[in-house]
């Protein structure tokens, strides 16, 4: 498993999270039932358990870019993909910025509506510009 695909994982797993409220435990021990996550386990796990435990500071952030979307509003899969590329634009030095805003924009094109890439992409853009970060850097926080 590629790291393309982990991200894949991780925003459904958010996606899970989101409409089930299962236990984040129980919800991995449902995807690793079928699929071997490989060396992209701790990337995965790291990534939803960090993703839950900062989603008050995330929703804000995507509250703040959403204009006139409110979160309850916005697509349950829009929303775990905004949260995985903030989250790693936030807290991931090891990932470079462009890297999860072109991810984010493919997995929407894969997963959600026609709408969605241009959405997520602008939100995304305006996020990083606001910052005050270039998109081929990392975070340094």
């Amino acid at each position: 498993m590629n790291r393309t695909e982990a991200r894949e994982w991780v925003v459904k797993m958010l996606y899970q999270y989101d409409v089930s409220r299962l236990p984040v435990s129980k919800i991995f021990e449902n995807f690793y039932k079928d699929n071997d996550p490989g060396q992209q386990k701790e990337y995965i796990e790291s990534t939803v358990v960090e993703v839950i435990n900062h989603l008050q500071e995330i929703d804000k952030e995507i509250e703040k870019y959403s204009e006139s979307w409110a979160i309850n509003r916005m697509p349950k899969i829009d929303l775990a993909i905004l949260r995985c590329s903030i989250y790693e634009i936030l807290y991931r030095e090891d990932i470079p910025i462009s890297v999860s805003i072109n991810e984010a924009v493919e997995i929407a094109k894969k997963y959600s509506t026609e709408n969605s890439p241009a959405f997520i992409n602008g939100l995304l853009g305006a996020f990083v510009r606001d910052k005050g970060l270039e998109e081929g850097e990392t975070n340094d926080n």
